[in-house]
């Protein structure tokens, strides 16, 4: 009886330690499947680095002005899990991505895989990235290759066991990734709203701080863009959502005029993680400032996703 117990104990752990390697394991393009893109066209690649903020954890910490394309990484991410340091992405070939094929960035973009077929952390925002397109995303690969190049890696992450186990983070994608938009739009949205939702949800990645999160580090898309506590522990993120709780008060050219200048409606300026945010938006275009304005004033009205508090 015991030996049969044991036996089928055996069967349900090995079976239990197959379907999680099944279920965690990476997904990734298959090749060829970028061959029907255009032309990588860094000029626009330029647009996408800045909706995207690769500078604000990419380049070095405290970095101004032309520093902020050298992205030597180095800035730290804390979190509940530990500390994550954002890497080089310079092209240098050794240090940073500059032996990377087209493919390999693309995985790493749209899917937060590596080159070596390892899942990587979503403190690389890649959840909101697996919402750009193809052409966005190998346009900003075509820019990337041609800042400067730039030695020496960063440190490495400071994680604890059991998040030291990356294939784990492939559950994790199952259970919290989603490629679709979060808010549905009206059947007479209009392009700007359009395009604004693209550059929110997707490039922007604005709810990857501004919407609170379970347990487990996933956002509660049903209270998107509503606020959460800041992952350093101290302070808020505030909501930004169309409510009076968020940014009600504010005009689409309100908005606009933030992005572009870092003054608020109230004369007040922008401050914290956002300042690099700003700086970002500011490399934008009149319109995409507009696009995302539209988008945010068409967000339905949220509660505040932080405890009253804080």
């Amino acid at each position: 009886m015991r030996k049969t117990l044991l036996a089928s104990a055996l069967v349900i752990i090995a079976g239990g330690g197959a379907a999680f390697w099944l279920l965690s394991a990476p997904t990734s393009l298959e090749a060829g499947a970028l061959g029907a893109l255009e032309t990588p066209n860094a000029e626009r690649g330029e647009q996408v680095f800045w909706a995207g903020g690769c500078a604000s954890c990419h380049a070095r910490p405290g970095a101004d002005g032309d520093a902020r394309l050298e992205l030597a990484g180095g800035v730290e991410l804390k979190s509940d899990f530990g500390t994550f340091v954002a890497p080089n992405i310079s092209p240098h070939p050794q240090d940073g991505i500059g032996s990377w094929s087209e493919i390999d960035f693309a995985n790493a973009m749209l899917y937060g895989v590596s080159p070596g077929g390892k899942h990587y952390y979503p403190a690389f925002p890649y959840p909101s990235y697996a919402r750009m397109t193809a052409q966005d995303v190998s346009d900003l690969f075509a820019f990337l290759k041609t800042l400067p190049e730039v030695e020496g890696q960063a440190g490495e992450h400071q994680l604890s066991f059991p998040f030291t186990m990356r294939r784990g983070v492939g559950l994790w994608k199952l259970a919290f990734m989603r490629d679709e938009p979060v808010i549905p739009l009206a059947p007479d949205a209009s392009e700007a709203e359009k395009r604004g939702r693209y550059l929110v949800e997707g490039a922007g990645h604005c709810g990857e701080c501004h919407t609170p999160r379970n347990f487990a580090g996933g956002q509660l898309y049903d209270q998107w863009l509503s606020g959460a506590v800041s992952a350093e522990g101290e302070g808020i993120v505030p909501n930004i959502t169309s409510g009076e709780g968020g940014i009600g008060s504010w005009s689409t050219g309100d908005i606009a005029y933030y992005l572009e200048s870092g003054f608020t409606p109230e004369f007040d300026s922008v401050g914290g993680a956002m300042v690099s945010v700003q700086k970002n938006m500011a490399h934008l275009s009149k319109e995409d400032r507009e696009a995302i304005a539209a988008y945010l004033n068409s967000v339905p009205a949220r509660a505040n996703g932080y405890p009253s508090s804080r």
